[in-house]
C-alpha cells in the first residue's frame, strides 16, 4: 500500500469529476443571475446574515460579490464580472451568463467524448470570428456631435432600461450624458459626484453644475463667499490640547503652572493658525477637527473654515479646485491652493451642504439623487454609476452596436458560417459557440414572458437574410428595427464581455484536477536538523 501524498484536510478531484465540478459551479452561477438580464429582468433581494442590512439589485457584479461561493469555478465567474464592472461599468450579467452558456455547451460536447483541447481550439476560432463580425457591424458617428449625442442618449436609455431607473430613463439619460460630456473626453468619474438624499421621488433628482460637500461653515461665519475664493485643503491636527492626544501626564504643584501650560499650547496653536493665514486664503478645509480656539482665530481673520471633511471629500475637493492637500504651512507661497468663484451653503432634503461653483476644473459637477428609501437610493446610485461608466468609455471608444439580441445574432450567424467551412470535430465546437451566443436573446425573451423559441427563430432568419438592424422589441413581443427604437449599446462593452467570457470558459475547460487544502502552516520542527 502506497503512502499518502497529501496531509489531512486535503481533498482532490481528478479528471471527469474535476471537470464536472467546474461545469456545475459555473453553470449554477449563470442560472443565478440570468433572470436579471435585460429590460424585463427581475431583481434579487440580498440579506446580510451578520448585519441587519439588505439591498435589492439586479447588478450582476453586486449580486455575485455579495455571495460567498465555495466552488472555485464559480469564483472565476465572479472575478470576470468584477473586471467587467471595473473596465466598462456595465455588462456584468452578460459576461457571466455568456461564460456559463459556453461551459454548458462544452459539457455536452465532453459527454460526446470530444476532448477539451478540441473544444478550446474551436472556441478560439469562433471567438475571433465573432469579434470580427461585431467590429464590422459597429458604427462610429463621433464626427457629427449632434448624432453622437443621440447615440450617447440611446446608450444611456438602453443601460438604464434594465434597472430601477427605467421609469425615468429619459430624465436620467439626460443627466448622465450632460455630466459625462462635461468631462471633455476624460474617463475620470471622480469629478462627477453622486449624492444620495432621502425624500422626494427619483424624478426629483437633478444635476448641479458645481461641487457639493456635505459640510457646513464654522460657527459665526458667513454663509456665502463670492468674488474668487482661494482654498487651502489640509490634513492636519488643529487641537490645542495635545496632552489628550498623546496621552502624556504632567504633575504641577499649582493652578498657575497649569494655566501657563495651557497658555503655551494656545500660543503654539496661534502660531500655526498664523502660518496658515500667511498663505493668503479665504477658506480653510481640514480633514481633521478644528477646535474652538483656532476656529475663533480664523473667524476673526475673516477666513471661513470647514472641519472634519472626510478623506474622499478632501481628495475630490482638491482635484476639482486644482489644489493639493497640505500638512505643513511653513513655506509661504509654495503650497498649491485651490480656487473657485464662490462657495455657499444650500439646503437639500432638510440638510445643509456647501456648493463650490466656478471650480478651476470646469468638468466638476454633482448629481443629487432623491428617493423614498435607502434601498431605492442604493440601487439608483449603482444604476447611474453603470450608465456614467459606459458613457465615459464610449466617448473614448466611440463605436456603437445594436442591442435587443441583434449583435449576438449577427455574431452567431458569422460563427455558423465559419463552422460550415471547417471540417472535423472542431466544427462541432464552433457550432456550440454560436448556440451559446443565441442563448442571450433567448434569455431576454424568456425574462419578458414571451415565446423565446418563436422569437429567436424569427430573429435568426431575419439576420441571416441580411436584416442586420433587426432585434427583439421586448415591450411588444415582436421583431423591430433596433436603430429606429434607439436600442444602442457600446461596442467596447460587447467586445469586452465576449473576450472575457471566452477566456474564462477556455481556462475552466483546461481544468482536470481540483485540490482543496487549508493554508500551509509552519511547523516548529520544520527545517531543523
Amino acid at each position: 500500500m502506497s503512502a499518502p501524498i497529501f496531509q489531512d484536510e486535503v481533498t482532490e478531484e481528478r479528471g471527469e469529476n474535476a471537470r464536472l465540478s467546474a461545469f456545475i459551479g459555473a453553470i449554477a452561477v449563470g442560472d443565478l443571475v440570468k433572470t436579471t438580464l435585460g429590460p424585463k429582468g427581475m431583481d434579487k433581494l440580498l440579506q446580510s446574515v451578520s448585519r441587519a442590512e439588505s439591498q435589492t439589485t439586479n447588478d450582476g457584479a453586486t449580486i455575485l460579490q455579495s455571495i460567498p461561493f465555495q466552488n472555485p469555478a464559480a469564483k472565476v465567474l465572479v472575478n470576470i464580472s468584477k473586471v467587467q464592472d471595473e473596465e466598462v461599468g456595465d455588462g456584468t450579467t452578460t459576461v457571466t451568463v455568456l461564460a456559463a452558456e459556453l461551459l454548458r455547451e462544452a459539457e455536452r460536447l465532453v459527454d460526446r467524448k470530444i476532448h477539451p483541447q478540441t473544444i478550446i481550439s474551436g472556441y478560439r476560432q469562433a471567438s475571433q470570428t465573432a469579434r470580427k463580425a461585431l467590429a464590422a457591424s459597429a458604427t462610429d458617428r463621433s464626427a457629427d456631435p449632434a448624432a453622437f449625442r443621440e447615440d450617447l442618449l440611446a446608450i444611456a436609455r438602453t443601460t438604464l432600461s434594465s434597472k430601477i431607473l427605467s421609469q425615468d430613463k429619459e430624465h436620467f439619460a439626460q443627466l448622465a450624458v450632460d455630466a459625462v460630456l462635461r468631462l471633455k473626453g476624460s474617463t475620470n468619474l471622480e469629478q462627477i459626484q453622486v449624492i444620495s438624499k432621502l425624500g422626494g421621488k427619483l424624478s426629483d433628482s437633478y444635476l448641479d453644475n458645481g461641487f457639493l460637500l456635505e459640510k457646513k461653515f464654522g460657527v459665526g461665519q458667513p454663509k456665502k463667499l463670492a468674488g474668487g475664493i482661494n482654498i487651502l485643503v489640509a490634513n492636519t491636527s488643529m487641537d490645542t490640547d495635545k496632552v489628550k492626544i498623546f496621552g502624556a501626564k504632567f504633575r504641577v504643584d499649582s493652578m498657575s503652572k497649569l494655566a501657563d501650560l495651557e497658555k503655551a499650547e494656545k500660543e503654539k496653536m496661534k502660531g500655526k493658525v498664523e502660518s496658515v493665514l500667511a498663505q493668503k486664503i479665504d477658506l480653510f478645509v481640514n480633514r481633521q477637527l478644528i477646535y474652538n480656539y483656532p476656529e475663533q482665530l480664523f473667524t476673526e481673520a475673516g477666513v471661513n473654515t470647514i472641519e472634519h471633511a472626510d478623506f474622499v471629500g478632501v481628495e475630490r475637493l482638491s482635484l476639482v479646485t486644482g489644489g493639493e492637500v497640505a500638512s505643513t504651512f511653513e513655506d509661504v507661497g509654495k503650497i498649491k491652493l485651490g480656487f473657485c468663484e464662490s462657495v455657499e451653503e444650500i439646503n437639500i432634503g432638510g440638510e445643509s451642504l456647501l456648493r463650490f461653483s466656478g471650480c478651476k476644473s470646469s468638468e466638476a459637477c454633482s448629481i443629487v439623487l432623491r428617493g423614498a428609501t435607502e434601498q431605492v437610493l442604493g440601487e439608483a446610485r449603482r444604476s447611474l454609476h453603470d450608465a456614467l461608466s459606459v458613457l465615459s468609455q464610449t466617448i473614448g471608444s466611440p463605436k456603437t452596436t445594436l442591442g435587443g439580441g441583434c449583435a449576438e445574432m449577427i455574431m452567431a450567424d458569422a460563427v455558423d458560417a465559419a463552422a460550415k467551412a471547417c471540417d472535423g470535430k472542431v466544427a462541432l465546437a464552433i457550432e456550440s459557440y454560436a448556440n451559446a451566443l443565441r442563448q442571450l436573446p433567448t434569455i431576454l425573451a424568456d425574462n419578458a414572458g414571451y415565446d423565446s423559441n418563436e422569437l429567436v427563430a424569427k430573429l435568426r432568419a431575419a439576420v441571416h437574410n441580411g436584416n442586420h438592424t433587426t432585434g427583439l422589441d421586448l415591450d411588444n413581443g415582436k421583431l423591430a428595427d433596433m436603430r429606429e427604437l434607439g436600442i444602442v449599446e457600446s461596442y467596447k462593452l460587447k467586445d469586452a464581455a465576449l473576450s472575457s467570457a471566452s477566456e474564462a470558459a477556455e481556462m475552466l475547460l483546461r481544468v482536470d484536477n481540483i485540490i482543496k487544502a487549508k493554508p500551509r502552516t509552519a511547523d516548529r520542527g520544520e527545517g531543523m536538523m
